[in-house]
């Protein structure tokens, strides 16, 4: 079985660069084909200009953040830092030492052992560990899986500060897309061993160019269509009767089957009684809300079109006039800016939870869904 397959990467030196992608995808793979600790078949890994290939571990200038830290129990924090100068045989560590506790906001917790220490604690001695050697590249392997959420989005905070200080090439391996998004300067999206996606967090956000990165990078409402016409900056595309414009810009295709792609925040919905008359300057559908979530910044409702499929939108709760509910019949409708267009070929559940399928509110490759909400 081929866990990587024809990956062809360049990541700019000094930049925080995340690796994503679901459980199998390669990107661990990949990631200890840059330390040494995998053989590639083929190929070739550079550093700079230094072909690295065929080097040990540790003669490559890496040094790699494990999720589980690997500190020594029985050393304090301040020999656990200290720990690769002492094996090089630099006699004369004190200063260094404290400038990296000093960087890791540690330095009143030198003197304790790492089984004193919190988790996100342990994960900054791990870093300031591994950065003392001065390596090029910095790589992290899942380094914040272990922490609960809370701590979880401080240290993803705290990585990037550091990051930014010491100007080091950060690797960054997660399968968490919100980790990806905070801290990377450039996301790789991968998926059976190969690269889906690759730009600033924005971009493939706003522009993905297939539906796993659209699916599993944030959730987007897919559905089928054919191109019926086309304008100096837009397409238009008709699916199950209705038309919509998509920015030339943004779609993925230049053939005629196109799969109309929104994302959820995108959508504004309206209780039929209450739209007005319709914007014909705007993408728009009607239907039937199945469900309805209050989550305190958003309600998040499920709306069933008329050919069965479920849409997902995302709205602000902004005033207790906009509520909309279960089973009432709705207005839904976006600027077409926020369209994106991809191939007529993709399969519309790739990179979805496969819980969420489950689930049942997930199209299907004909754009019909199943509900068990409703």
């Amino acid at each position: 079985m081929t866990a990587v397959d024809a990956l062809d990467l360049t990541i700019p030196a000094g930049s925080f660069f995340a690796l994503l992608g679901p459980s199998g995808c390669g990107k661990t793979t990949t990631l200890r084909m840059v330390a040494g600790l995998e053989d590639p078949t083929a190929g070739a890994i550079l550093i700079g200009d230094r072909d690295v290939t065929q080097l040990r571990p540790y003669q490559r200038p890496v040094n790699t953040v494990f999720q589980s830290y690997a500190l020594f129990p029985h050393l304090d924090i301040f020999e656990n830092v200290a720990f690769g100068l002492r094996r090089r045989g630099i006699k004369d560590v004190k200063k260094q030492v404290e400038d990296m506790l000093e960087l890791v906001e540690l330095s009143p917790m030198a003197r304790r052992k790492p089984g004193q220490l919190s988790g996100g604690q342990q994960q900054r001695v791990a870093v300031a560990r591994a950065l003392i050697n001065q390596p090029d590249v910095l790589l992290l392997d899942e380094p914040l899986g272990a922490l609960d959420l809370k701590l979880r989005r401080q240290m993803q905070i705290e990585l990037k500060r550091i990051q930014t200080e010491v100007g080091i090439t950060f690797v960054h391996v997660t399968h968490d897309q919100e980790e990806a998004m905070t801290m990377a300067d450039t996301v790789a999206v991968m998926n059976q061993g190969r690269i889906e996606q690759m730009g600033s967090p924005a971009d493939i956000y706003e522009n993905p160019r297939t539906a796993f990165v659209a699916n599993f990078l944030g959730q987007s409402n897919l559905f089928p269509g054919s191109v019926v016409g086309r304008e100096s900056d837009s397409i238009l595309v008709s699916s199950h009767g209705t038309t919509f414009r998509i920015p030339t810009s943004r779609v993925a295709t230049s053939g005629d089957s196109v799969v109309v792609g929104v994302r959820p925040e995108k959508v504004t919905i309206r209780a039929t009684e209450r739209a007005g008359s319709p914007d014909a300057a705007r993408n728009m559908l009607t239907g039937v809300v199945t469900d309805a979530s209050f989550t305190g910044l958003s309600t998040q409702y499920l709306v069933r079109t008329a050919w069965g499929q479920e849409l997902q939108v995302f709205s602000q709760n902004l005033s207790a006039d906009d509520v909309v509910r279960l089973g009432e019949d709705v207005v839904v409708s976006w600027d077409p800016s926020h369209t994106f267009g991809l191939d007529g070929a993709e399969d519309l559940n790739a990179g979805v939870d496969k819980e969420l399928l489950e689930l049942g509110h997930i199209a299907g490759s004909d754009g019909t869904t199943a509900s068990v909400g409703g």
